[in-house]
């Protein structure tokens, strides 16, 4: 029998000292439970993904060089690892063995991604030789991510001898990924008969969240090995002539409980990778910025957590008294800035120029540029990020104010739909109370003049979801969408406001990523365009 162990880490794009140092501490940790084999993620040595990093020559020579010192602190352990390598002027997603002291073997990723968030045909040659290594006597053969979503690199793993796939991969997270995983993993099983064991990367990198969640299955498909999402882990894997033994298996988990985690750890990295003290956080009473509060609590503890109310003359009394409820019930620090002062002297200033024009969104997109001003000058003063809180819905619409509410550098919902906010926020209660019901139930209203609510500008939430999700991520057509049962008319009005929209998501903050498509890396439509879609 032998063990091979699955080092799950959050490793830091460019932090190649940082990444080594948890890559050998948990070899390390391995070795002491009796591991031969330890298998780390895709790129874990530079983390991933290093973008335009890998255009610089400079930036392989330090991954070459960190490699180096990584091998010569290896002893009396295997230990595989993801790098950016550079042979002969071409550039690799490559892995390596590394054994007594030494750089035992490499391998190439053969099939690079250049869809959604990916595009390491930007960076990368693609490798076409398979790798194949002994250790205890079982033949392993490598394989990198995206290489096992196709025919290809495992097969011809399996040609050269392999009798077990490891698989090092940086799979970002959206919803429902594990299960296409499992299949993916299934037709590799089908076409080699070889077990697979699937080691993924876990941790934030700015819109991308990476939830673990690695697993191993065995050679007839069935899973022995499942470990925990969403945060470290060394897996440890018991193998008798190559057939890995039933082990550990996190229990399944309804799908709320994993986004709330992905948006948890999401925050929780981008404020302490990139070394914010705290978070900053305009508190409305309304259910978007008390599911942005609640989660920013959960991910840093609420003493990182500063909120700010800024109540006008058309915010309702129990808009304040909820916000200061949620703020008592979390206990973190509560500041209340009227504004109705600093908005009256701006319509005094512009008075003479808007004499005899009627009110409109003007007035209120003022009120949303003074909060938005005031949260700036707080982060600018303390240090502290601001955390917008606008919703996916929101941002497909256009039903926010550039330099107002979308002031900020952190959007931690934009990529949860209405919908979405509701069922996590109900999710996040059952785990213990913390956003006050009537928040939940209550029309939703931006609150910038007498009795405003959403559905004022927008069609129900139900309807624009459903419509955005089809035009948005399934890339489906205005007649297709109409042929699922919505009106017409709803339809091109959905459409039109995300087409005239894309200026303003320009300017929006990277906010995380957990559906197959959010409104970043993987939405590229241009600002300027005359195309109407009419089919």
């Amino acid at each position: 029998m032998m063990k091979i162990a699955l080092a799950q880490i959050n490793c830091t794009v460019g932090d190649l000292s940082g990444n080594a140092g948890k890559i050998l501490e948990f070899a390390d940790r391995a070795k002491a439970s009796g591991a031969n084999l330890v298998v780390a993620p895709e790129l874990a040595l530079s983390g991933y993904p290093p973008e335009d990093l890998l255009l610089r020559t400079g930036f392989y020579w330090a991954c070459d060089r960190a490699l180096e010192d990584l091998a010569a602190q290896v002893r009396d352990v295997t230990l595989v690892v993801g790098h950016p390598r550079e042979v002969d002027g071409n550039r690799y997603n490559a892995a390596s063995v590394l054994r007594d002291g030494k750089i035992a073997a490499s391998y190439h990723k053969h099939r690079l991604p250049n869809y959604t968030v990916f595009d390491e045909e930007r960076y990368f040659e693609p490798g076409a030789e398979a790798c194949v290594f002994e250790e205890s006597g079982v033949r392993f053969g490598l394989n990198i991510c995206a290489d096992i979503w196709g025919e290809g690199a495992a097969e011809r793993a399996r040609e050269a001898g392999a009798q077990v796939l490891l698989v090092l991969n940086a799979s970002p997270y959206h919803m429902n990924k594990q299960a296409t995983r499992y299949e993916t993993i299934l037709q590799r099983i089908g076409r080699t008969g070889m077990p697979i064991v699937y080691c993924n990367l876990v941790g934030g990198q700015d819109e991308l969240v990476f939830d673990g969640a690695s697993f191993v299955m065995n050679g007839q498909g069935e899973l022995t090995h499942q470990f925990p999402a969403f945060r470290e882990t060394l897996g440890v894997v018991d193998l008798v002539e190559g057939v890995p033994q039933p082990g550990e298996i996190a229990a399944e988990r309804p799908i709320e409980a994993d986004i709330y985690d992905a948006l948890c750890l999401g925050v929780r990295d981008y404020v302490g990778k990139n070394g914010f003290p705290g978070v900053l956080i305009g508190l409305s009473g309304g259910i978007d910025s008390a599911l942005t509060l609640a989660v920013a609590v959960d991910a840093l503890g609420a003493d990182r957590v500063r909120v700010v109310m800024m109540p006008s003359q058309y915010t309702s009394d129990i808009s304040v008294e909820d916000a200061r409820s949620m703020a008592k019930m979390l206990g973190v620090r509560y500041t209340e800035f009227p504004i109705r002062p600093i908005f009256e002297s701006f319509l005094g200033t512009l008075a003479a120029e808007f004499k005899g024009l009627p009110r409109d969104t003007t007035e209120e997109n003022l009120q949303a540029r003074i909060r938005g001003t005031l949260m700036m000058a707080l982060s600018n003063k303390y240090g502290s990020i601001v955390l917008t809180t606008g919703n996916k819905s929101e941002m497909a619409a256009g039903y926010a104010t550039l330099y107002g509410d979308m002031a900020g550098g952190f959007a931690v919902i934009k990529d949860i739909a209405k919908t979405m906010v509701y069922r996590l926020s109900r999710y996040r209660n059952s785990l213990s109370p913390v956003i006050p019901e009537r928040v939940i139930t209550r029309p939703p209203s931006a609150e910038l003049r007498p009795n405003q609510t959403d559905q004022d500008s927008l069609p129900p939430y139900e309807v624009l979801d459903a419509i955005m999700e089809a035009y948005m991520e399934k890339d489906l057509s205005v007649p297709e969408i109409v042929a699922k049962g919505f009106h017409e008319a709803d339809v091109r009005r959905v459409v039109k406001l995300i087409r005239v929209s894309e200026y303003k998501r320009r300017q929006a903050p990277v906010g995380i990523r957990i559906t197959p498509r959010g409104f970043g890396k993987d939405w590229r439509f241009p600002i300027t365009s005359r195309y109407r879609d009419e089919f």
